[in-house]
């Protein structure tokens, strides 16, 4: 049986949350899966984001590691695994640009069925983690996606995250995520993985015409 396929698109600007993909890249290849690891890019322009310290160096530095996520890994993929830093309570903006860029494929119907998972970091404490994975579920309900959450099958579940999904919280910037919150998200990536590929062994076979 061939690998499962899983796309973990992202979009960090501080670190925290591709490391938070950086597990779930781990643990989804620890059940053998196949891993496109993408992240989203900005679409600001550059001279607002040298405004922010270190941004541009940043982004720079990130997009050398991490090609943009296309249609074509969607489409590649049997799961899909969003990540995103919060932003007022929601989506980031770069990575609901790469979301809203899928709608041919959701016309085409090519995205149902295939397994869908989230995982996102606040800068602050109650800073809306929670809140911004489940705005991530409504998308992924209408691009057909099968929505897999963590719930509590895992021990890792009691001591960090979310039963929607890994997250941190970096206070401001100054903390990265330990070992308990990158154990759920290493977590994620294997149950994402082990979905993936019972839904694979599910589809029908096409009959011979």
């Amino acid at each position: 049986m061939s690998k499962p396929k899983v796309l973990i698109a992202f979009y960090s600007r501080n670190s925290s949350t591709e490391l938070l993909a950086k597990a779930v890249a781990q643990g989804a290849m620890a059940e053998g899966a196949e891993v496109r690891l993408r992240r989203a890019r900005e679409f600001v322009a550059p001279e607002v984001m040298r405004q922010v310290p270190e941004w541009s160096e940043r982004a720079s530095e990130m997009n050398a590691k991490y090609e943009a996520p296309t249609e074509a890994d969607a489409d590649w993929a049997d799961a899909i695994v969003f990540g995103t830093p919060t932003r007022f309570g929601s989506i980031a903006a770069e990575l609901k640009a790469y979301i809203d860029s899928l709608g041919g494929l959701w016309f085409q119907g090519k995205l149902n069925g295939k397994a869908g998972s989230v995982f996102g970091s606040t800068s602050s404490r109650h800073g809306g983690n929670e809140a911004t994975l489940l705005s991530l579920y409504g998308p992924m309900a209408h691009l057909g996606l099968i929505i897999v959450p963590l719930g509590y099958a895992d021990p890792a579940m009691f001591a960090a995250g979310t039963p929607y999904g890994a997250t941190h919280v970096s206070n401001r910037d100054s903390v990265m995520p330990g070992a308990e919150d990158l154990a759920v998200a290493t977590y994620q990536g294997r149950r994402v993985a082990t979905v993936a590929r019972s839904l694979r062994v599910a589809q029908p076979v096409p009959e011979a015409a």
